[in-house]
């Protein structure tokens, strides 16, 4: 049920050099961009390859999407990485695996990307998203605006 790394997430208080490192320094191709109901670019995603990325998160921009306890906020206030994603087929199947195990999931959400997501905790409690892309997911677009 589990296909591959979906992405990486980071969330910075230097978004903008953050941005230029991984685009200009390493080169990494934008895919999309997330922007605050006002129009403010926040979130940026950089191709790893195939259908792995790199999700940069401005915490400031974050914050304001989903207050301080949304899904990247950081529990001890530390700043980088918040999570790595892994790609999914069947995730209902797989939550309802992961439950009859006795391992607690989130429901399944829709995410402002357009794929289905579910959280768990690994046994040191580091944050791990499983993501199912859908039709519409911002990932498999064709565009890279």
């Amino acid at each position: 049920m589990i296909k591959r790394l979906a992405h990486l997430c980071f969330r910075t208080n230097r978004f903008r050099e953050m941005t230029e490192f991984y685009r200009d320094t390493l080169s990494l191709q934008q895919k999309f961009e997330l922007r605050l109901p006002d129009g403010t670019i926040f979130g940026r995603y950089f191709c790893l390859g195939d259908t792995s990325f790199l999700e940069l998160f401005d915490h400031e921009g974050a914050t304001k999407m989903w207050g301080s306890s949304g899904p990247i906020t950081p529990p001890d206030g530390r700043w980088g990485y918040q999570h790595f994603c892994l790609q999914t087929e069947r995730l209902a199947e797989l939550c309802d695996a992961l439950r009859a195990k006795g391992w607690p999931v989130t429901a399944i959400t829709m995410g402002m990307d357009n794929s289905r997501q579910a959280w768990i905790k690994d046994p040191d409690g580091n944050d791990i998203e499983l993501m199912e892309y859908t039709e519409t997911s911002l990932q498999l677009a064709n565009s890279n605006d």
